[in-house]
């Protein structure tokens, strides 16, 4: 594609040498870079691309993308080489990104899902509901990206930088799928990775404290206005009206015209007689002119509100009661109270509840059916909020009969560290616990501890395979881990 033709769209930027240029592919990786690539560089948390510019030309770029407030006068160029300067260039890759691969999502119909807690589970509640109806659908988001029931690439993130995602969409277009169902993260929004992207309908499942850190948000106005842009940039909404931020998103979303869900408040569309055991839900709710009862084998009251979020989107498209009811009948989605099956007949739950409102949420679900003890194992990320690492611990020590606190992604802290800090909140309630920074051994003294009528539960890691420990992710597969552990019991 010539780079004049990739810098559509693309306000305030001034362009030095052959506009011409045919470029063979956009990169904002220096070590991705093959001859006739454009670079654009773009300045991260961690790393500033701009310091990768001449890597990138030694590797074969033409053309490279600067941000005009950079230290241009630090980075070597050749005579005669190709260079655009730009306000924002994080903007720009996102537009270039589009161009590059003709604006994909153009070609399907895109439904994005935001919102603090939810957004996979509701993803793949729609997903399987669209596929029930008969429609090819793509999915992307925190645990994988498919095309149907093939999966196409591992997630790196919730949602991807704007050149990956762009990528996907085009094989999903290629692919000739009718829906796309995404995660969008208030992190992408706020840096720019779906810029440029056509969505025909969104969903606000709900919103609360989280991702406030350097890294991410400075405060929850931050984080909230960021959530929001999603919804100024998609004609159709669907927001959770039990949300206490659903009316201010509506407000100022004006030229989105939104429909809601609920259980306690008045909406569109309201869950009602609900019905919850250890290992599922059922409510009644109004599909076409009667009222229905929908089953989900995926226990909590949450588990409602994100039914709720799917149905939503399918009464909006048109697809019957049958095939809505079938496919939350048969939803599973890996790391989401997730049972694992063993001889032992324990009951040992995997879930991804890594806030302590995530882990309230569970824990108090879980309180309702248990007959024997709550055994929590749980632990924090480290390099992220840590005002809610005492949240989770008070909220463990609160909730949970025995709490086991562990190691989660200590990333490049050190885990005592973490540790400690969960301690000062367990430490305010008189509940039962016990320090092991190993998680493996962590999980086998909760197992050990177990019996018939205890749940055990791991709180934190879901549907991750790893722990990442200082940029190293080492395999770390929880039902593995379990299975060996009875197995060796």
């Amino acid at each position: 594609m010539k780079l004049n033709e990739l810098l559509t769209g693309i306000e305030n930027f001034r362009i030095k040498g052959d506009a011409e240029l045919e470029i063979k592919s956009v990169q904002n990786n220096s070590k991705k870079v093959k001859p006739g690539s454009l670079f654009i560089a773009v300045k991260g948390y961690d790393f500033d691309g701009h310091q990768f510019v001449e890597e990138a030309i030694q590797n074969g770029a033409i053309a490279v993308m600067l941000d005009i407030s950079a230290d241009l006068k630090s980075i070597r160029l050749p005579k005669g080489m190709t260079v655009i300067l730009t306000d924002h260039t994080r903007v720009a890759l996102a537009k270039v990104a589009c161009n590059f691969y003709k604006n994909p999502s153009k070609y399907f119909k895109l439904i994005g899902v935001t919102g603090t807690k939810g957004k996979t589970t509701t993803t793949y509640m729609i997903k399987s509901i669209l596929e029930k109806a008969g429609y090819k659908v793509g999915l992307i988001g925190t645990i994988a990206n498919y095309i149907g029931e093939d999966q196409i690439s591992e997630s790196t993130r919730t949602t991807p930088e704007s050149l990956e995602l762009q990528q996907l969409f085009y094989k999903m277009a290629v692919a000739k799928v009718d829906y796309v169902v995404m995660e969008v993260s208030s992190q992408s929004l706020k840096l720019h990775r779906v810029d440029g992207t056509h969505f025909d309908m969104a969903v606000f499942t709900n919103f609360s404290k989280d991702h406030i850190s350097l890294k991410e948000h400075a405060d929850m106005d931050d984080y909230f206005h960021s959530k929001l842009k999603l919804f100024q940039m998609t004609p159709k909404g669907f927001a959770n009206s039990d949300d206490f931020k659903c009316e201010r998103l509506m407000y100022q979303a004006k030229n989105c015209d939104f429909k809601t869900y609920s259980v306690d408040n008045g909406s569109n569309l309201i869950a009602k007689d609900i019905t919850i055991t250890n290992s599922s839900v059922d409510f009644k709710v109004k599909l076409g002119q009667k009222n229905e009862r929908v089953k989900v084998n995926i226990p909590g009251r949450y588990s409602v509100y994100n039914s709720l979020a799917a149905i939503s989107i399918a009464i909006s498209i048109g697809i019957d009661a049958e095939k809505i009811k079938e496919g939350l009948l048969e939803i599973v989605i890996p790391g989401r109270n997730e049972l694992v099956p063993n001889e032992k007949e324990l009951t040992i739950m995997i879930d991804y509840a890594h806030t302590a409102e995530s882990l309230e949420n569970l824990l108090n679900s879980v309180k309702a059916y248990t007959q024997g003890r709550i055994i929590c194992v749980f632990g924090c990320g480290g390099d992220r909020d840590k005002t809610k690492r005492p949240e989770m611990g008070e909220v463990a020590g609160r909730l949970a009969d025995f709490s086991i606190v562990t190691t989660d992604n200590p990333r490049t802290e050190e885990p005592e560290e973490i540790i400690a800090d969960i301690e000062k909140g367990i430490t305010k309630t008189k509940g039962n616990y016990k320090i092991i920074v190993d998680r493996k051994e962590a999980i086998k003294e909760a197992i050990d501890m177990a019996n018939k009528r205890d749940i055990v539960i791991l709180a934190g890691k879901g549907h991750e395979t790893y722990q990442e420990i200082n940029g190293i992710k080492n395999e770390f597969d929880e039902r593995k881990i379990v299975k060996e552990i009875l197995k060796n019991k």
